[in-house]
């Protein structure tokens, strides 16, 4: 990978988590994670390549565009956060309420 398509990835990361950002905003969540598998697919790539020592121009843009990125996943979370303590919420209530279930109607012999 070449200082450009590293650059590029970054840009790209940095365009899909504000779309991201954009969908969490509105509840759009299957949007969401099909933005966050893109994203994943370009982190795998980066992880792949050899780290490069990119221009000081090019590593400020970098450093600007991983700021962008964390601003929006921190914006996401945002969103996405609550919505997922509701899940596990609902989760724990319907795994307690078939405890209570099974131990005072337990399933006749078979």
């Amino acid at each position: 990978m070449e200082s450009a398509e590293n650059l590029a990835a970054f840009r790209l990361i940095s365009h899909l988590t504000g779309e991201m950002a954009e969908a969490a905003r509105i509840g759009e969540w299957e949007r969401v994670a099909n933005l966050e598998r893109q994203c994943a697919v370009i982190v795998a790539n980066l992880k792949e390549a050899k780290p490069m020592q990119l221009p000081p121009d090019m590593q400020r843009q970098k450093v600007e565009l991983i700021h962008k990125i964390l601003g929006d996943d921190a914006e996401i979370r945002n969103y996405t956060e609550p919505w997922m303590r509701q899940v596990q919420t609902l989760l724990g209530n319907a795994g307690r309420a078939r405890r209570v279930s099974q131990a005072y109607n337990p399933d006749p012999p078979g």
